[in-house]
């Protein structure tokens, strides 16, 4: 199904348009989890719990893929809206070979102190080989895998969304089927992990890379162009416009950076592990937000490069009623599956079973409100104020989030750890309401200008 960014959006359209986007990010988020099963039935706990301390400053490295996209396509879609089509191309091809250049260089700092980060991040000695290994492996993708991130948001400016599930199964297959192999078969224990997920990094980020640049398989509306100058402006707005995604991507691995050394301190590996699930658990859950977002994003920036205000009003309303429908389920479906699922991770630790149930319970009820949060900030990424759509997902992401992670255990205990995000999702929400009053009340308000 192939979409335009232009046009009415009803409630119909809205979830036909974001469907795509949210089954890719559904699949790659169960693909992501696959490490960690194989991993925990396979290699046993420390290595599972290595894997899931690295994974955070990790994801700190692809989240400047995520930032570069997501601003990347407000930007593309904005210019697109305005009518300069050839334009857009340009601005889309100076991004993605900055991204690539920029994936090679931190990925070689990383792999080169990998055994300094690990030791700054808690490992033990019995964590760190494991964790070093894990981490340097997962370095000969980086360039790729911050390019899968960036890609996801552009397949919705190319207008071709479908493109991004079809990728993300691919690179799921691939993953599964050499965990499969690597881990489970070969026993290869977190290198295979590694390299399964390197595997499929490289297609979800090297694929893309030949659609984009042969227009005769790419019949879209968003194309790569050979001997396109560098032009650092542009390179330095659609950063900042995507700020937010970075400071939402580096803030949540920093949090859980916290939560894992907090577990470290108030249980152990155990905590580490049971928290490891929890993360599993909430990126399937929280993958209908982040691919409304993806979709919602490109759609917002066209309508405001536009300068239609009455849809950009329609987008605002009709978002906020999907997301509390949706909320109101993911929050129910994960009360209902935390047994299952911390068994299917750990079911062969009874205690750290019951622990990971009673964490995932306390932890998904975030899920009532995180949407409405997520979604402001993306919105300011559509309305081209990457500042404040930055200042939404720091205050939810680090913030607010930090403070009680680190506050609330010395009051309440162990169970604080768990309690710390709902919190935090309350504060931000209230928050994230005054920087819509605040900032955009043209949206709000029927006499906005």
């Amino acid at each position: 199904m192939d979409i335009a960014l232009s046009g009415h959006y009803g409630y119909r359209r809205l979830l036909r348009t974001a469907a795509p986007c949210v089954a890719m990010m559904l699949v790659s988020s169960v693909y992501g989890i696959v490490d960690g099963l194989f991993v925990s039935n396979f290699a046993g706990t420390t290595g599972f719990a290595a894997v899931n301390l690295m994974w955070p400053a990790i994801m700190v490295l692809g989240a400047l893929g995520m930032m570069v996209g997501s601003g990347g396509a407000a930007l593309v879609g904005k210019i697109k809206g305005e009518g300069y089509p050839l334009k857009a191309d340009r601005v889309f091809t100076m991004l993605v070979r900055f991204l690539g250049c920029t994936g090679v260089a931190v990925g070689v700092l990383f792999a080169v102190f990998a055994p300094t980060i690990a030791r700054w991040l808690g490992a033990d000695d019995a964590m760190a080989a494991d964790a070093v290994l894990y981490s340097r492996i997962c370095m000969a993708g980086m360039p790729f895998f911050m390019m899968q991130n960036a890609f996801q948001s552009f397949y919705m400016a190319a207008e071709r969304p479908q493109l991004g599930t079809w990728m993300s199964v691919a690179s799921g297959v691939v993953n599964i089927v050499f965990d499969a192999l690597f881990v489970a078969l070969l026993g290869w224990g977190v290198a295979g992990a590694a390299v399964a997920t390197t595997m499929a990094q490289v297609v979800g980020g090297g694929f893309p890379l030949l659609y984009f640049s042969v227009r005769r398989i790419n019949r879209g509306t968003l194309h790569l162009m050979r001997g396109s100058r560098t032009i650092w402006p542009y390179i330095g707005q659609a950063c900042t416009n995507g700020l937010s995604e970075y400071v939402g991507g580096i803030s949540l691995s920093l949090v859980s950076i916290c939560y894992n050394l907090q577990l470290m301190r108030y249980i152990g590996e155990n905590g580490v592990a049971a928290y490891g699930v929890v993360m599993y658990i909430s990126f399937v859950l929280a993958a209908f937000f982040i691919g409304y977002n993806i979709a919602l994003t490109p759609v917002v920036g066209y309508h405001y490069g536009a300068d239609d205000l009455g849809e950009q009003r329609s987008l605002l309303r009709k978002s906020l009623v999907i997301i509390f429908g949706v909320g109101v389920v993911l929050t129910a479906l994960a009360e209902l599956l935390a047994g299952p699922a911390a068994r299917l991770f750990v079911g062969y630790d009874a205690a750290l079973a019951a622990l990971t149930t009673r964490a995932i319970r306390i932890y998904s009820l975030c899920f009532l409100i995180c949407g409405w949060s997520m979604f402001a900030s993306a919105l300011f990424t559509g309305l081209q104020n990457g500042v404040v759509s930055a200042a939404a997902a720091f205050a939810r992401s680090l913030v607010f989030e930090m403070a009680a992670v680190w506050a609330l255990p010395a009051l309440v205990g162990i169970d604080g750890i768990w309690w710390a995000v709902n919190v935090s999702e309350v504060l931000t929400l209230l928050f994230c309401a005054f920087l819509v009053v605040r900032f955009a009340p043209q949206l709000v308000r029927r006499n906005g200008r």
